[in-house]
This record gives structure tokens, sequence and C-alpha cells, in this order.
């Protein structure tokens, strides 16, 4: 009877430390999404699905991402992953549509659909508004589907907008301060969804910068090795270092990105020219939504 139980104990001790090891891979999670839905989705030349899906337990790394949809262009990329989970959206054009048009003598004839569009900032603060605008040649009306971080990782359906007489059309976005920040496209499509285009942009804001050093009294001929996180959604950080002398005024240390698990490294080296005294190191998000210091002393020896 007691080897039994030891037995059941050994079992259940290797069966959790599977389960451990499994949630300890660091594997990722790819979330997929197209316009149009439905197209079918490829990693590394092997079917997953079709569009929206998801890609679990996916080995960090570089991979092959490709959509494919009938009627439509091929669309393939190469991406990182990373552990965690990731979003890619992409958005499939018309492999040559065309609509039904009058010309001067009222004779029917046809000419391509072409919709084409941008964004007034490749930039955006949380806050702020962004205006989008295009063409649409051979329809009277867009759609318009924005696709980014939580609320908009399905898409979310925008108001329609009618062209003009210049086949021109407009919409001003104001989401507010509940937005998050990340990466967004904007697809738009003719209403009978025979073409589209789209364009992309980022928002930071809404989080936090933070700097600490591996020594906070140095001497010349130290390196300082510089580390934080920025939860802003921006890409990089800005060091700028202010202390005796000619760093009073500051001098920029130069920008540095942050990685995929929101982190951000520098090293600066102190020579023996460095000034004697105390400096202090801000850090920003670009651009500048959020900002952190920390101080440090130089010795000459």
């Amino acid at each position: 009877m007691n080897r039994k139980i030891v037995l059941t104990i050994l079992i259940s001790c290797v069966l959790i430390s599977g389960c451990l090891s499994n949630e300890s891979s660091g594997k990722g999670t790819l979330l997929l999404t197209s316009s149009p839905s439905g197209a079918e989705v490829y990693l590394d030349g092997q079917y997953q699905g079709s569009t929206p899906c998801t890609i679990t337990n996916v080995e960090p790394g570089n991979h092959t991402l490709e959509y494919r949809y009938s009627g439509y262009q091929s669309w393939s990329s190469g991406i990182t992953v990373s552990s965690g989970t990731s979003h890619f959206f992409a958005a499939l054009k018309s492999q040559g549509n065309t609509s039904l048009t009058q010309d001067k003598t009222g004779l029917n004839t046809t000419s391509p659909t072409k919709v084409a569009v941008q964004a007034s900032k490749a930039l955006m603060v949380i806050g702020e508004t962004n205006l989008f605008s295009g063409t649409c040649f051979g329809c009277n009306k867009v759609l318009l589907t924005l696709y980014g971080p939580g609320y908009y990782a399905q898409g979310v359906s925008l108001d329609p907008q009618k062209t003009n007489s210049a086949d021109a059309w407009s919409y001003t976005w104001n989401p507010g301060y509940t937005i998050q920040s990340g990466w967004y496209t904007l697809v738009v499509e003719d209403v009978n969804k025979t073409t589209s285009d789209r364009v992309e942009f980022s928002i930071v804001g809404g989080g936090e910068v933070s700097i600490s050093s591996n020594s906070y009294s140095a001497i010349r001929g130290d390196t300082l090795r510089l580390s934080g996180q920025c939860t802003t959604g921006a890409q990089n950080v800005l060091l700028v270092l202010f202390g005796p002398e000619r760093f009073s005024s500051g001098i920029e240390l130069g920008s540095v990105s942050v990685t995929a698990d929101k982190t951000w490294n520098f090293r600066y080296y102190l020579d023996s020219s460095m000034p004697v005294g105390l400096y202090t190191i801000y850090v920003y998000d670009i651009p500048k939504t959020a900002s952190s210091t920390t101080q440090f002393t130089v010795s000459s020896a």
C-alpha cells in the first residue's frame, strides 16, 4: 500500500513539473485578423485556418506570415515573434475590380474603382484627434474599419463617409482619453467591398517611463548601465544628461529603442574629461508624454 502511495506522488510531481514547463516555455501567441475576413493564414508555409484566428505555442524568433483570399492579392511578410501575445492585421488588395459608370454621352462604360487613404498624424498622442482623408474613384461612399489593440482588436466600423464632387472624403477621429496605446490600422473600402486601401499609425501615452542605474557613485573610466521601462506605447526613449560645466544646458545622449517587453537599456562611458560633480539624467518617451529622472555623482578617483 505504501509503495502505491509513493508511486502516485511521484507521478503527480512529474505531471505538475510538465505543466510548469509549458507555462514558462516563453512561447508566443498570434492574434490574426484581415480585411476582408475569412482569409487563409499560413505560418512558415503551414495552413493555420482562416481569419480571425489565434495561433498558440509559436516558437520565438523569425517566421513568415502569409494571408490568401480568392480575388485578392496575397499578403506575405517576415515577422518576429516574442513571448506573450502579438496582433497582426493585413488589408488585402483587390486584383483589379471595375465599376459601372456613364460617360458624357450617357453610355455605360467600365472604369476601375480605386480607393486611397492617408492620416494627418503617423504618431498620435492619447487625447488628440486624427484626420483621415482620401479619394474613391467610381464610388459615392466609403466604409471605414479601424483595427488596433483592446476594443479595436476585431475591427470597429466607423461612420461611412460620402465622397464629394471631386471624389474626395474625410473623417475626423476623436477617441478621447480611453484609447489604448499601440499600433492601429484604418481600412477603407468601397460599399461593395471590391477594393480597399489602408493606413497605419501609432498612439502613445497613458503610461509611465522609468530609469535606474547600476551605480549612483561613479568615477572617471566607469561605464554606467542605465535601464528602465516604457509603458506609453512609444518605440523609443530619449536620454538627456545635465551636470556641471558643459553639461549645464543638457546634452542629448541619444534615443534608445524600447523592446517588445517594454524595457530599454543604455550604456554610458564616463571618460577622463568628465567634470566632477552631481549629474541628473532625464528619460522621456518620444514624443515626451512621460518622463523620469535619476542622479549620480562622478569623482576623479
